[in-house]
């Protein structure tokens, strides 16, 4: 059962960068990993990814071009750096694996089994 703990979150102004990370308590190699965000009163959403194994890396339209996901070489930390923040980035900003899971759920809170505790970012116009 893989742990995740994020890190990196924070204030900061429109136009600003944040790099945030997710350490996993084991290679995420075998997993789906994936950054989801979650506004007040709004539900859980899905802001970039890796497929099992790592092959492919996916982006919400939202994200695209501003954020990218990437991580170190042992594979047991993912960072997202966000670029060009904008305040509709306000979040608390999660990291999600699953071992099981498909492409084509990939961008579903409800098929990852593992979970961080988050970490809030805050963007100021």
């Amino acid at each position: 059962q893989v742990q995740l703990v994020e890190s990196g979150g924070g204030l900061v102004q429109a136009g600003g960068s944040l790099r945030l990370s997710c350490v996993a308590s084991e290679s995420t190699s075998r997993y789906a990993v994936a950054w989801f965000r979650q506004a007040p009163g709004k539900e859980r959403e899905y802001v970039a990814g890796y497929s099992r194994g790592g092959g492919s890396t996916y982006y919400a339209d939202s994200v695209k071009g501003r954020f990218t996901i990437s991580r170190d070489n042992g594979k047991t930390t993912v960072y997202l750096q966000m670029n060009g923040l904008k305040p509709e980035d306000t979040a608390v900003y999660y990291c999600a694996a699953d071992s099981r899971i498909i492409t084509s759920s990939l961008r579903f809170a409800r098929h990852y089994d593992y979970w961080g505790q988050g970490t809030p970012v805050t963007v100021s116009s």
